[in-house]
């Protein structure tokens, strides 16, 4: 089974391309990495109880007030945003933090769902990664498809998806997912056949033939 790692970063267009590979006429089971970060720290979860234990203290708004799950209020992502997401030492370190505790609950949920498409006879799969090169998770995944976007067309894009995030904060959460030429470079390093950039500047409709390409 051919696993398509999908990589890119804050709007850029990878969730699109993402639901177009879902789509006819190429109907490639996703396995969306940030949907299961989301699922590994609802209330209940090993990675919910060690976020509250770590942040709660700190952060008075971290959970929601009032309960949406019989479990208990989940977690206020956009004040867990707020705290670390920035460039200062405390926040890079409270973003080392969260990342210990989610990415290997992601890990195993992703080789999970990996091993289930594999026993279904599923030829490949799409695992969207956004964080793949930090995660160090390419070194599994035969083939990367990049989607890039010049800076200023994703600044303009966040803006416009989420206008309650001021400019700095914009800024901050773009920062946090690594520079859009590194991650080009290291998908263009891995040659002919194994790595893939589309470069999405335009609308869906430019973003649809590439993707045909």
């Amino acid at each position: 089974m051919l696993l398509l790692a999908l990589t890119g970063s804050l709007a850029t267009g990878k969730s699109t391309v993402s639901a177009l590979l879902s789509q006819p006429p190429y109907n490639l089971p996703i396995i969306d990495a940030d949907v299961l970060a989301r699922e590994v720290v609802r209330p209940g979860t090993p990675g919910y109880k060690k976020i509250v234990d770590h942040f709660a203290s700190s952060t008075p708004d971290l959970l929601l007030p009032t309960p949406t799950e019989r479990k208990g209020r989940p977690l206020n992502r956009a004040a867990l945003g707020r705290r670390v997401f920035g460039s200062t030492p405390s926040r890079q370190r409270d973003r080392k933090v969260l990342n210990s505790i989610v990415h290997p609950a992601v890990r195993y949920a992703m080789a999970r769902s990996i091993l289930y498409h594999y026993l279904c006879g599923c030829w490949a799969v799409v695992l969207d990664i956004p964080l793949l090169y930090d995660s160090r998770l390419d070194i599994f995944t035969p083939v990367v498809l990049m989607v890039a976007a010049n800076s200023d067309v994703q600044m303009s894009r966040l803006r416009l998806r989420d206008p309650h995030l001021s400019e700095e904060e914009a800024r901050n959460r773009v920062a946090s997912q690594g520079g859009v030429d590194e991650k080009v470079a290291r998908t263009e390093a891995r040659g002919k056949g194994r790595g893939y950039v589309i470069w999405n500047n335009g609308g869906r409709e430019q973003l649809e033939r590439k993707v045909g390409e």
